[in-house]
């Protein structure tokens, strides 16, 4: 037997992985974070709901038609490695189960789907450094500044 069959299989069963699903309140917006694993270069489609009441309601997608309620205050950015849903005004009948479906081209595995429970008085704050910590430039900034903030140190002693 060939022995590299078995390599374009495995590559296809783990083409999107959803790795870390998170949501946080920045001032009056939810933030819901889908965190997932790219092994492909093909085009992302998402799609984000939430389900209260056992029924189901997309608040924005590239999958399906987004319900209007909804459509007025959600917008998603896309980061590498990271879809971020963005709600807002976001108040207590917001609550609910959200989604976040991910699905990439010509992937046969099928859509990878990961839920979080969204209640407003258990959400945490967005934490402010974590914008620094998707841009690396400012990251970057912060540590070549450190060796300069000792030298002065040094000097003032």
């Amino acid at each position: 037997p060939n022995p590299l069959l078995p390599l374009p299989v495995l590559q296809a069963a783990h083409c999107q992985m959803i790795k870390d699903l998170s949501a946080c309140l920045l001032g009056q917006n939810l933030r819901v974070d889908c965190r997932y694993e790219n092994k492909t270069d093909n085009p992302l489609t998402y799609e984000f709901s939430i389900t209260k009441d056992n029924r189901k309601h997309v608040i924005h997608s590239t999958i399906s038609v987004s319900e209007n309620i909804y459509r007025s205050r959600a917008n998603v950015t896309m980061h590498k490695n990271l879809v971020c849903l963005h709600l807002q005004g976001f108040t207590t009948s917001d609550e609910g189960i959200y989604m976040c479906e991910l699905k990439a081209t010509n992937d046969y595995t099928g859509n990878q789907i990961k839920n979080i429970t969204v209640i407003k008085d258990k959400l945490e704050k967005c934490a402010g450094f974590s914008l620094l910590i998707q841009n690396t430039s400012w990251l970057l900034l912060l540590l070549l500044s450190l060796p300069l903030l000792q030298a002065v140190d040094f000097v003032s002693l």
